[in-house]
């Protein structure tokens, strides 16, 4: 204990260490340019780097590792990107272990030792002691370098038989392996294209999952936009998986996902245009000559089948109910109009989840968790004590199970796991995690600030207790703000080393997320975009009013739809903040709808295809269009994976070369791009670590440190 307190008390405040300015003279590559335009309601835009987004190409490869090379001499030189690497790792290795589940004869848990690339999947006889558990799965013996990752896991009925995903490089585009868990041997050929799905069992027969047509030209940046929902029989090749739904209808689908009710009774058809929004069918599978039965025939409201006792369904909806509601309706007559509200919809966003016989319905209250228990009649049953104030997921016992297990965190807390008996209500602590982090030492606190148009906005500071409010604590502001995606308090190992190191981490809950419902998620997108940069802007200018920080230590980070905030909050405001870490962003927003899965955003952004008021509104901001000469932007680190096939690099590729070509002062505006690296998901906690030493290390730097305590040093080592 006295060592832990150590070394976070010697891992202080940087103030005192700010010795010198930066001093790393950059000579960035010359990016060639092109003469292609294209016009858009009779008005030209240019299009300089189009030949950027041909990512097969033998130029734009050689331009990638012409920028590494620039990027990583930068880095290079930075004095204490090795101790914070080395900080990272340190506080990275501890146990991290999952909650436990039941398949078949087994228990299984998901567990990493400190470092492993990837989790391991580990399982003993249900019944015996967890001691006994041996190794069932382990992603670290698919690939040397840790770049092949474990996706979905799906057992069949028995639990005999296991199909499992992998991504190879980070994509989109996974295979699926299937294996008998008995012997863990291999048993059929591999599934092989298959993107945006789940595995569905049906019984032990074989199981229903999705993909599209593989594409013509880049399987990495090729337009997909016709999904298509598969049956695939144990036993038969994937030539002969049956198409069940997609590929024939008038109308693109560009997702739809099938699944199977937990007594096998019916299949469950979910087509969706967008993100946002989705049609759903019906079949039962007792009557082999059934056809699918509509339940919903628009794309009005998000609505699912959480589960079903007999021929009643039990529903999820926000058709009519903003913050969602749970109803129920007999499968022979499914259409709305003979829906029963079983759980009626409230002031705060529902997120349900079946527990055993109950439903756990979990609320955002200001985007921090509240838990009640009800039956399926709609009784409640009681409140759900949780350990403190942050969030709680995770629940999903099956129906005859007696014992569910949740995940508590917050910002300052490392998630542990919690036994709830669905009997009694009671929650007793299942495993916490040791981790040379002391959480006593740091507070987090929720704040209400005005935005541009006057809505109140909440936004979460944690940072060291104590913290002299003074205006020169280095500070991320981070934000997403779309997609109905809420941010809720969630502890992060590379968070706890910023606050380690005197770093504030502030977190506005923005229109475009999901933290109020639908409302909030619609007041952020198309036309209303601008709501999004506009309350992050505004939480920018908070932070520094109350002396959190000043625009010399700020600096504004967010990934994908977050990384199209930062870059336009960035060239809408390029005096707010002292740095820009915009990662995997969204930001040609003219084209982004002509890669990959990109049309399926088009809800929340629009398209400049759609008529010329939304393509001059996105014109407006995208901040690809939106770089000025003569303009001085923050120091600016854009991050992007190679394999990113989910917004393809090209969009980081374009920022960076648009921002090296008009930057004016001294602030480096450079682009670290990870070779076999994706969107996120699955990327080895090796690459992780060096990511976020590149991000931090860039940060400090350009706040104007240029060493860290020698204290730190020494604490590092012992």
């Amino acid at each position: 204990m006295e060592k832990l307190i150590l070394t976070t008390l010697v891992i202080t405040l940087l103030i005192g260490c700010k010795e010198t300015k930066n001093n790393i003279v950059v000579n960035y590559p010359k990016t060639k340019t092109v003469d292609t335009v294209n016009t858009y309601f009779g008005v030209e835009v240019k299009d300089p780097y189009r030949w950027l987004e041909d990512d097969r190409s033998k130029d734009t490869e050689a331009w990638v590792k012409t920028q590494n090379k620039t990027t990583f001499g930068y880095l290079d030189n930075i004095p204490f990107r090795e101790d914070i690497k080395e900080r990272l790792s340190k506080l990275w290795n501890y146990e991290k272990v999952g909650a436990p589940f039941i398949e078949g004869d087994y228990t299984y848990f998901y567990k990493n030792d400190g470092l492993q690339n990837q989790y391991v999947i580990y399982r003993y006889k249900t019944g015996e002691s967890p001691e006994t558990a041996s190794v069932f799965l382990d992603p670290n013996m698919f690939s040397e370098d840790g770049t092949v990752s474990l996706g979905n896991v799906s057992f069949s009925k028995n639990g005999k038989i296991l199909a499992y995903s992998i991504s190879e490089g980070g994509s989109d585009w996974r295979k699926i392996l299937i294996m008998n868990a008995e012997n863990k041997k291999i048993v059929e050929d591999t599934l092989v294209d298959v993107k945006f799905s789940g595995i569905s069992w049906y019984k032990n027969e074989g199981f229903y999952y999705s993909s599209y047509d593989k594409p013509e030209g880049s399987e990495l940046s090729a337009k997909t936009d016709q999904h298509k929902v598969y049956y695939h029989k144990l036993g038969k090749p994937q030539q002969q998986d049956k198409l069940i739904f997609g590929g024939t209808q008038k109308e693109k689908h560009r997702y739809i996902y099938g699944t199977i009710t937990e007594d096998n009774r019916y299949l469950l058809i979910s087509p969706r245009i967008s993100t946002s929004g989705n049609k759903l069918f019906i079949k039962d599978l007792t009557k082999p000559n059934s056809e699918l039965t509509t339940i919903l025939d628009h794309t009005d409201s998000d609505t699912y089948v959480i589960d079903n006792v007999g021929s009643k369904l039990f529903l999820v909806t926000n058709l009519n109910a903003p913050n969602k509601k749970i109803v129920s309706v007999d499968a022979s007559n499914p259409t709305p109009d003979n829906w029963v509200d079983v759980i009626p919809e409230t002031e705060h966003v529902l997120s349900p989840s079946k527990s055993g016989d109950y439903f756990v319905a979990e609320y955002m209250v200001d985007a921090i968790s509240k838990v009640l228990q009800y039956d399926y009649t709609g009784q409640l049953i009681r409140e759900i004590e949780l350990p403190g104030v942050g969030n709680a997921n995770g629940f999903g016992a099956k129906k005859e199970e007696q014992i569910d297990y949740y995940s508590f965190t917050n910002y300052n807390t490392p998630p542990s796991i919690y036994k709830l008996d669905l009997k009694t209500g009671t929650s007793k602590l299942y495993w916490k995690p040791s981790i040379a982090f002391n959480s006593e030492d740091y507070e987090s606190n929720q704040v209400f600030f005005t935005s541009k148009d006057g809505t109140k906005v909440p936004m979460i500071i944690t940072h060291k207790k104590g913290v002299e409010l003074n205006g020169k604590n280095p500070t991320i502001l981070y934000g997403y703000g779309g997609f109905n995606v809420s941010l809720n308090p969630s502890f992060s190992i590379t968070n706890a080393v910023w606050m380690e190191q005197g770093g504030i981490l502030a977190v506005p809950n923005l229109r475009g997320g999901g933290e109020y419902g639908k409302k909030w998620h619609i007041a952020g997108t198309k036309m209303k975009k601008q709501n999004v940069f506009d309350d992050f802007i505004a939480a920018g200018e908070y932070l520094i009013n109350n002396n959190y920080t000043s625009s010399d230590y700020l600096a504004l980070r967010g990934g994908s739809n977050g990384g199209l905030l930062v870059g336009a909050v960035m060239t809408q405001r390029p005096d707010l903040a002292k740095v820009a870490l915009p990662a995997v962003g969204v930001l040609d927003m003219l084209r982004y709808h002509t890669f990959t899965a990109g049309a399926g955003w088009a809800y929340d952004y629009g398209t400049a295809e759609d008529n010329k008021d939304m393509f001059a509104y996105l014109k407006g901001y995208s901040p690809v269009h939106n770089v000025k000469e003569g303009v001085q932007y923050p120091a600016t680190l854009v991050t992007t994976g190679d394999h990113d096939d989910r917004v393809v690099p090209a969009h980081s590729f374009k920022f960076a070369a648009e921002l090296q070509s008009k930057q004016t002062g001294d602030n480096p505006t450079l682009i670290r791009i990870e070779t076999d690296a994706g969107h996120g998901a699955g990327t080895p906690v090796s690459k992780t670590i060096e990511q976020y030493a590149d991000i931090f290390g860039f940060t400090l730097y350009n706040m104007g440190y240029s060493t860290l305590p020698t204290k730190i040093n020494e604490t590092l080592k012992d």
